[in-house]
């Protein structure tokens, strides 16, 4: 099995997190692996780590459209950096090859608890920011948003506003799983954030990755969310998991890794309109640190300029 297909396999489960993914398919080339050295595993690995980070372009021509929704080069790319950088440590640390290809296959195995533990820590930490009566507003869906957002409701009554997410209404998602916990869910569209924003009291999302300037790249329509949110004064936080920490500096949206999604305009041709008109999707775009309030990692209370200096730590 290659490695393309042990992510596929993984991430068809949706409660399977990108990076747990990435890792557990890292973790098996290393278990497949014929190789006798540290260099040729490394190799292997970065071989298998550049067809990953390809992983959704290529899914792009696949059938599976609501799977392909889901995936995003960042997340990718982020998990992979941080598994080679742990290769390279291990490799310093053990003097013995199969010392060291046991202890990463160990720690690969090993990383999905860190997951969820991650997640856990996460929701005590930002549960803390939302009081009685708060009216919260929410975009995209992110496993981490929705543990802290649960375990406010265990101690706290506030409602939430979901935007629909479109094209592929991630929102519905989103705000099926939040009623589980009998917390109040009003789904808006997504254009009327304007709208609404007057009366929300703060902003919570998630992200894809997190850039070394402390700024976000997540679900498309955030960085909007943001722009908003500072122009009313409402606080605009992040939740993240530190294995979303990515080495990659954005100046602007042209030098975001992007997902692009084309459909015909079937629907204007109908009606006459010109051929030549055709509909674009972007599934993600980057959110500068400075429209963000503070994010809540597993590392702890963050203000964007931190991140740098945690990104270091973890690569150094």
């Amino acid at each position: 099995m290659s490695v393309l297909q042990d992510l596929s396999s993984y991430l068809m489960d949706s409660e399977v997190a990108i990076a747990v993914g990435v890792i557990k398919a890292l973790t098996n080339v290393i278990i497949r692996s014929e190789a006798t050295t540290m260099m040729q595993i490394e190799s292997e690995l970065r071989d298998a780590a550049q067809e990953l980070t390809a992983f959704p372009s290529a899914a792009k021509e696949g059938s599976n459209t609501k799977f392909l929704h889901n995936q995003n080069s960042i997340g990718i790319t982020a998990s992979c950096q941080l598994f080679l950088r742990y290769v390279t440590r291990c490799f310093l640390e053990f003097t013995d090859f199969e010392s060291c290809k046991t202890q990463l296959i160990e720690r690969g195995k090993l990383f999905a608890e860190t997951s969820l533990a991650s997640r856990k820590k996460i929701a005590q930490i930002g549960h803390r920011f939302i009081c009685d009566g708060m009216v919260v507003l929410t975009h995209g869906i992110s496993r981490v948003t929705i543990a802290v957002l649960c375990e406010a409701s265990k101690k706290t009554h506030f409602s939430v506003l979901v935007t629909e997410g479109r094209s592929h209404n991630a929102g519905a998602e989103t705000a099926r799983r939040l009623a589980n916990f009998g917390i109040p869910i009003t789904i808006i569209q997504d254009s009327a954030v304007g709208y609404y924003m007057e009366n929300v009291d703060m902003v919570i999302v998630g992200a894809e990755g997190v850039v070394e300037n402390g700024g976000i790249i997540n679900s498309i329509g955030s960085y909007g969310i943001a722009v908003i949110a500072q122009a009313l004064k409402k606080p605009f936080y992040v939740a993240a998991e530190s294995y979303k920490f990515v080495r990659l500096y954005p100046l602007n949206q042209r030098d975001v890794p992007q997902t692009l999604i084309k459909m015909e305009a079937k629907e204007l041709e109908k009606h006459g309109s010109r051929s030549s008109v055709h509909i674009e999707n972007q599934l993600h775009d980057y959110t500068p640190p400075a429209f963000i309030t503070l994010l809540f990692t597993d590392l702890g209370v963050l203000t964007p300029s931190a991140v740098s200096d945690e990104l270091i730590k973890l690569y150094q």
